[in-house]
């Protein structure tokens, strides 16, 4: 099935479970509006109805859902009807939101109303990776070619399982050139990192998917953390000389223990944020950045986590920008702004969606230097789970040559 029939298909088939009146809303890519899929058009949204082809995620009833990730019923439901919007998830990443209109509202109703969300998440995610007009749905104006790049090899802007939660924000959305960062997992260990690129252009952007592309290839073939930074400078130096170079963070997370593990290669330090309040910085002897070719030695530094202890690894977009004015948005603001939002309880998504846009309006929206910000929340240690193999006393099964 194809992106944009998922409404038509999605109407039809959730009508007999008694979902009537069934509509997609998807966010854009600053998480700023929700857009109504109709199926139509090179963007899959032409014909929608006046007022209702593009919601505000500030102020509408729409947008309460999309922000704490849960339903909230709509107040324009009419006599013997109840309507909803309900959060679209695909795990933790936020999508969009449902509209739908039942008879009756009961806990197997809204049972029902979340399983055809998720349902519609796994459609969505299914077909969007090869549809344009999911892209140009999702878009709220031009982006640039170091962009288009930058987001096709990111990893999703939120990951979560039952030992950590991941965030990431870059912006300027349309226009991020030389940023990148990644996540993966591997057993119990949660690999991070974030780069910075030098320079604003398409250059930049090729050189830090490069030593993206190097961290991953050479961490999927073993290679120890206090290696890792050399290994990436190798492919940068091979490909550029010593004329492009990369600042980054690179760390391990043992969620079995809560062990920090990481290396600083001539980057700014993380942020550590405990108990909603408790802020500290991470500082690790830096190394030289990766591709300046400078044979500094790598420390490998360590931070025992407690369980809820939230990581903050940034750009310097994100500390060091400045207004016209000449005014920095500054490291101090930075993690007050986490602090204070930390203790809201808000999920990590909207915490790095309300900070980002802070920073946008503190810039007046015109940022001269990408500003990138990764945030990893441990949740403490869990139990694992059964091997996986024959039982006591069952036999395998037979070799065969």
């Amino acid at each position: 099935m194809s992106f944009e029939c998922l409404p038509s298909r999605v109407a039809e088939h959730a009508a007999p479970a008694g979902l009537q009146d069934v509509l997609i809303y998807l966010g854009d890519l600053q998480r700023d509006v929700l857009r109504l899929l109709t199926g139509q058009g090179l963007d899959a949204a032409r014909g929608a109805p006046e007022g209702r082809g593009e919601l505000s995620v500030e102020g509408s009833v729409a947008g309460l859902a999309y922000q704490y990730g849960r339903i909230v019923p709509d107040p324009g439901g009419g006599p013997g009807v109840h309507g909803w919007w309900v959060p679209l998830l695909d795990g933790t990443e936020r999508l969009g939101v449902l509209y739908v209109t039942t008879a009756e509202d009961s806990q197997d109703v809204r049972e029902d109303m979340l399983a055809l969300a998720s349902l519609v998440a796994m459609l969505v995610v299914g077909s969007r990776d090869t549809s344009d007009a999911h892209a140009r749905l999702t878009r709220a104006r031009r982006m640039n070619v170091a962009a288009e790049m930058q987001w096709t090899l990111m990893a999703p802007r939120t990951y979560a399982d039952d030992r950590v939660v991941i965030g990431a924000v870059m912006e300027p959305a349309y226009e991020v050139s030389g940023d990148a960062y990644d996540y993966a997992t591997a057993d119990d260990i949660v690999h991070v990192s974030v780069f910075d690129a030098m320079g604003h252009d398409t250059s930049a952007g090729l050189t830090a998917n490069l030593a993206m592309g190097a961290c991953r290839n050479h961490r999927r073939q073993g290679t120890a953390l206090a290696d890792l930074g050399d290994a990436i400078e190798a492919v940068l130096l091979e490909q550029f000389g010593s004329t492009r170079y990369v600042t980054g963070i690179l760390a391990d997370l043992d969620t079995s223990t809560g062990m920090l593990t990481w290396v600083n290669r001539g980057h700014l330090p993380p942020v550590l944020i405990r108990d909603g309040r408790w802020t500290t910085l991470l500082h690790c002897p830096p190394a030289h950045p990766m591709g300046s070719d400078l044979h500094l030695s790598t420390t490998v530094c360590r931070e025992q986590l407690r369980p809820g202890d939230r990581l903050v690894f940034y750009t310097d977009g994100i500390t060091e920008a400045r207004t016209r004015r000449g005014e920095e948005f500054g490291l101090k603001r930075f993690i007050d702004f986490l602090v204070r939002h930390h203790s809201d309880e808000l999920p990590v998504p909207e915490t790095l969606r309300r900070l980002i846009r802070a920073h946008l309006h503190h810039h007046d929206g015109q940022l001269q230097d990408d500003a990138t910000i990764v945030l990893c929340e441990w949740l403490g240690p869990q139990p694992r789970p059964a091997a996986a193999g024959p039982r006591a006393g069952v036999p395998g099964p037979v070799p065969r040559d």
